[in-house]
């Protein structure tokens, strides 16, 4: 490819909405174009490189037995009303009627389209496993996207699917798929981390997130130093605190004037915050109040409470309005004497003498709480629902946790029968019986992956691609093209790269040496050939490590031979 051929709009400015660097750095180096919000144009170098990482996940996932398969991105509404999930999934699907007013979506995720699809063709356990993955574009409307291409309304997405006779099997097939995308973003050059995580929307049961290591990122980490206990902030295990003995006091309610949060109280009261008890209430789908309570010095972890509470899909913050229903008033609340509530409480709280908490009415709070005497222990759900902080001890072997950010990239999830049975996919086992099948679930985001290796690898002159992953692998950039001696030579050293098997781009642009220089780092290439006057005169080659910035000289004749074993390096 010849830059003068290339359609690689460049900029000197980010876009002012741009926020991450990734963003920024895609809009500016002719990678991207907004159509709308969330939705992009991808130009010529963006669909390279990600057509690259599509290759890598192509060549894991079929090496592992998958195949590869397109499904409609149009899904009929009958299909997710079958399953429950039309409504559960919410605001975010994309839904339409067609001219006959039949409903449809825009395929978010395929669980129930793949499983229509083997439960009306698969009969028998001798048919099994099967694994059918798909590259295609998902769409979710987001009610805020943002990032680029990390929080985007359409987006492509590599998902597979497996379908097992056992859990056993269902293992294994997961099994294989960890090691697949270990194996693939190791070749695009991430440095990522396997996170225990909640299945969310999807359900079933295990589950772990794949997520680059990037101050960036959205997720939340923790993770332990001692062993290889790693989980998103949403799934992190916690052990219960363990609270010192003490003598017990007498429940006594006290005036607590204008003392509406935890640290108006603590003040006031003159007590540690760990020694207070803190009230989050929220409301659910169903306007059901749902009250919860961690300790003053914890926040509350709104997926936990989802998964502990049943039939609760979606959480909003609880209205005053509903709050007074249940005999209580908001900023003084506690278990004790609430009514017409879900309450859920912390299991450390239980542990808990002589605390802090709400007495339900304005300006008072009790003293001297103990939840596992004064809370109605058969009224009240007690779970670990609070969120995972630094110095948490790890749950596998007690060390103290450390946190880091990270960005997504993919993740795999069991799924067990949880749609085989919604959906009536069965098939005959080897006993004659029927079964439903137990599934698995892997997702991949392309877009994302490509957005995370630039998050992960860049400076202040822009991108630096791993070589694996990289729109071309190679440069070559005569100063002056309009010298001929100079384009000659530059011709020469492309077309034998391109003999060598080597991905390569001739700017060929008449520009000044300085701009071309500029979108080279800027682009990222990750090997840059300078054919300059020099050059002609002493026979050598100049070229730079994007990664390093370091310069090396190679004789022309040489000049492939070391760029090869360069780029094996990269």
């Amino acid at each position: 490819m010849k830059a003068t051929q290339l359609y690689a709009p460049t900029l000197r400015e980010s876009p002012a909405e741009a926020e991450l660097i990734s963003h920024k750095l895609m809009f500016r180096a002719g990678f991207i174009r907004k159509a709308a919000g969330g939705i992009y144009s991808y130009l010529p170098l963006a669909w390279r490189t990600m057509k690259k990482i599509m290759q890598i996940i192509r060549e894991e996932m079929d090496a592992k037995g998958g195949q590869e398969i397109m499904m409609p991105i149009v899904q009929p509404a009958e299909m997710w009303q079958e399953s429950g999930r039309w409504a559960v999934y919410g605001d975010e699907m994309m839904r339409l009627k067609d001219r006959h007013g039949r409903e449809f979506a825009l395929g978010p995720t395929h669980e129930e389209m793949i499983t229509t699809l083997i439960r009306d063709e698969v009969r028998s356990y001798k048919q099994l496993p099967v694994m059918l993955y798909q590259i295609q574009n998902k769409y979710r409307d987001e009610i805020r996207p943002r990032f680029g291409l990390m929080r985007s309304r359409e987006f492509v997405m590599k998902d597979l699917y497996s379908f097992d006779r056992d859990v056993e099997g269902m293992n294994i097939s997961y099994e294989k798929m960890y090691d697949a995308y270990s194996r693939i973003f190791t070749r695009c050059g991430l440095k990522f981390r396997a996170v225990e995580a909640d299945n969310g929307a999807i359900g079933g049961g295990h589950s772990h997130e794949f997520t680059v290591l990037a101050p960036s990122g959205e997720s939340s980490i923790a993770y332990c130093e001692a062993c290889d206990y790693a989980a998103s902030d949403e799934k992190a295990e916690l052990k219960i605190i363990q609270a010192e003995p003490e003598e017990l006091r007498p429940l006594e309610k006290v005036s607590t004037p204008a003392c509406h949060t935890i640290e108006l109280v603590k003040n006031f009261l003159n007590v540690p915050i760990e020694k207070t008890i803190k009230a989050v209430a929220f409301m659910d789908d169903a306007e059901r109040l749902i009250l919860t309570f961690v300790r003053g010095d914890h926040e509350v972890n709104e997926i936990k409470v989802l998964n502990v509470v049943e039939g609760a899909n979606h959480l909003y913050m609880a209205g005053d309005k509903l709050i007074e229903a249940a005999n209580s008033c908001a900023g003084f609340m506690s278990p004790i004497g609430i009514s017409n509530a879900i309450i859920v409480v912390d299991q450390s709280v239980m542990l808990m003498s002589n605390a802090v908490a709400g007495a339900n009415e304005v300006d008072a709070h009790f003293i001297n709480v103990t939840p596992r005497r004064d809370f109605d222990t058969e009224k009240i759900i007690v779970a670990d629902i609070r969120m995972v902080q630094a110095g948490d001890p790890c749950p596998h072997c007690g060390a103290p946790l450390k946190m880091t950010r990270g960005i997504e990239v993919g993740q795999v999830f069991t799924l067990g029968k949880k749609y085989s049975e919604a959906l009536n996919a069965t098939f005959l086992d080897e006993d004659g019986s029927t079964k439903n099948f137990e599934m698995g679930c892997y997702g991949i985001g392309v877009g994302r992956t490509m957005a995370a290796a630039i998050e992960q690898n860049n400076d202040k002159d822009g991108i630096i691609w791993n070589r694996a992953i990289a729109p071309f692998e190679v440069v070559v950039v005569p100063v002056n093209a309009k010298d001929d001696k100079q384009l000659d030579f530059a011709k020469k050293i492309y077309a034998d790269l391109i003999s060598a098997g080597v991905d390569v781009l001739l700017d060929d642009r008449k520009e000044r040496a300085g701009v071309k220089f500029k979108d080279c780092d800027l682009i990222g290439y990750p090997l840059r050939v300078t054919i300059s006057p020099k050059t002609l005169e002493s026979g050598n080659v100049e070229v730079k490590i994007r990664r390093s910035g370091e310069f090396m000289n190679f004789a022309c004749g040489e000049a492939v031979e070391k760029i090869l074993e360069l780029l094996n390096t990269l």
